[in-house]
């Protein structure tokens, strides 16, 4: 069965993102282990996204489908200082990749995260997805950098109509946000072409949009930057 994760994004009350993250990353990371999920991440709003809002996934490994339905009120049960969530439910496409032991692996490291939405028209989905398998291992090499998944929007359609839209998100790690910027800026034909394979999915998708944030969950430096 493939795993499912679930994306979720909280909107706090007024300055309750930490105490927001805290009550997820403490007791709602213990509801989600008792239902056969994991905590696979919390982010904060770097630049981009609200001061005041949270990003989540949970994953459930092995379908877990009822419970990733329910994804969302075992999270955040009993958090007061939520005021809004909007909750999707996801499959793996060519990463995040298992442990050698199929098991899923969080990330751990902080960084300079960021999300970004596709709306790609079902015709060029496999375009799209050849060329991030083109891209991605030069992309990494070059910048010191990650792509921790890409997943697909399940409530969107199969795929099987030409004129439907895909929903995807992808999350990369770069070490800083001064290595945002340079991925963005090819210092050699190496990189050049990377940057055309990377441009070229923004050709094919309908919308996209992108905002930066970093790890709460990070086992080896907190952020303590003023963001916001």
């Amino acid at each position: 069965m493939t795993d499912r994760y679930v994306h979720h994004r909280i909107t706090c009350a007024s300055l309750q993102w930490q105490a927001t993250a805290d009550a997820i990353r403490e007791d709602g990371a213990a509801r989600l282990e008792a239902a056969g999920g994991l905590l696979y991440g919390v982010w904060r709003s770097q630049i981009g996204a609200p001061r005041d809002e949270v990003n989540v996934i949970s994953a459930w490994p092995g379908g877990s489908a009822d419970a990733a339905e329910q994804a969302t009120d075992i999270l955040t049960e009993g958090v007061a200082s939520i005021r809004d969530i909007a909750s999707g439910a996801m499959v793996p496409t060519l990463r995040p990749a298992l442990t050698e032991s199929g098991l899923i692996e969080p990330p751990r490291h902080q960084g300079n995260y960021a999300f970004r939405w596709f709306d790609t028209p079902a015709k060029h989905w496999d375009e799209f997805l050849d060329l991030c398998v083109g891209a991605w291992p030069g992309f990494e090499s070059s910048y010191d950098s990650q792509i921790v998944g890409l997943w697909r929007f399940l409530e969107r359609d199969d795929g099987q109509n030409p004129g439907a839209m895909i929903r995807s998100l992808l999350l990369t790690r770069r070490p800083d946000l001064a290595m945002w910027e340079r991925s963005k800026l090819p210092a050699n034909a190496e990189e050049a072409e990377v940057r055309r394979k990377l441009s070229r999915r923004y050709d094919l998708c309908e919308w996209t949009t992108v905002f930066t944030t970093t790890l709460l969950t990070a086992e080896d430096k907190v952020d303590e930057a003023r963001w916001a």
